[in-house]
């Protein structure tokens, strides 16, 4: 059970979100995991001049829709919606929710980074050896 996505993307896309939850005050406006249209615009409009939101909300969109399922999968599966024996299970689903608002649905979640790194966790991925990588 394979991902679809190089960790190494995943790994972006969960320091990134860090950085944006480090900038967001508890007390703003966060959209849910089952973000309507109305919240969808309210996170575009609070964030939508942030340079951090704007660069993860870029490379998530530059992602192929294959990677973008994927993404949305780990999340769920890091959440506890999934467990990885259900993955393509995850997937399907994912593919079924499909929109053109990915990013802004992933950075509406709370938590994000830590249902990544779980995620990917469940494939067998360190986030430490990442990291150590990186450096």
């Amino acid at each position: 059970m394979d991902i679809a996505i190089a960790p190494n993307k995943v790994f972006f896309v969960i320091v990134k979100s860090r950085e944006f939850d480090a900038q967001v005050d508890s007390g703003e406006p966060e959209a849910e995991a089952t973000a309507v249209e109305d919240e969808v615009d309210e996170l575009v409009q609070d964030y939508g001049e942030d340079p951090t939101y704007d660069e993860v909300t870029e490379f998530i969109g530059a992602l192929n829709e294959e990677e973008q399922i994927n993404l949305v999968a780990l999340t769920w599966l890091g959440r506890g919606d999934f467990t990885v024996e259900e993955w393509e299970q995850a997937l399907q689903e994912a593919r079924d929710a499909r929109s053109d608002h990915t990013a802004t649905y992933l950075l509406g979640i709370p938590l994000l980074s830590d249902y990544l790194e779980e995620g990917l966790t469940q494939h067998g991925y360190n986030l430490e050896d990442m990291e150590a990588e990186r450096l």
